[in-house]
């Protein structure tokens, strides 16, 4: 595993299936920037605030076409097969709720203070362990810290304006900057 900040902005993703599961994934997919299509059998909860588009039908060979990123979010195993082997030849990133086996890519506990984001994982293995360190790690964490990002990103863009190099030990200015937090 190899853990990435990916951005999803205005990237079109899709999700298959809108229960309870499918409406916490779209929401964070739509937290992230990702303009998300939904295909689903049945509403079985409601579709949230900000998706592009809402199809009410059972998945279809070639749904994915176009997608930068899927999520099935089915209970319906002859779907997810046929999701995995689409996912497979178009090589579109899949998540396949509940199967970590099947998953190009997990969901991670997320924090975030601004600009600041902690993200847990279990590898798929219990996404209920990543909440819990999630909340431990939450509960350590100052607020204010997405305040300290945007002050660095500021001084670090000056030097660059000012043709000089960023690359040197922020240890110092970092301290300096949360020691007040």
């Amino acid at each position: 595993m190899l853990p990435l900040a990916l951005d999803l902005s205005g990237r079109d993703v899709l999700v298959v299936g809108m229960g309870r599961i499918g409406a916490h994934k779209t929401r964070q997919l739509l937290e992230a920037g990702a303009r998300v299509h939904v295909i689903t059998e049945a509403l079985l909860v409601s579709v949230p605030d900000g998706v592009a588009s809402t199809r009410l039908r059972p998945y279809q060979r070639g749904d994915l076409e176009g997608y930068f990123l899927v999520v099935s979010a089915t209970a319906n195993p002859t779907a997810n097969d046929e999701i995995v082997a689409e996912a497979a030849e178009r090589r579109v990133w899949l998540n396949v709720v509940d199967d970590p086996s099947r998953c190009g890519f997990y969901f991670t506990a997320v924090h975030r203070d601004g600009d600041v984001m902690v993200s847990v994982s279990s590898s798929g293995a219990s996404p209920s362990l990543a909440q819990w360190v999630r909340r431990r790690v939450q509960e350590l964490l100052p607020s204010g810290l997405g305040g300290v990002a945007r002050t660095l990103r500021d001084e670090r863009a000056a030097l660059h304006a000012a043709g000089e190099s960023t690359e040197r030990d922020w240890s110092e200015r970092v301290e300096q900057l949360t020691r007040d937090l």
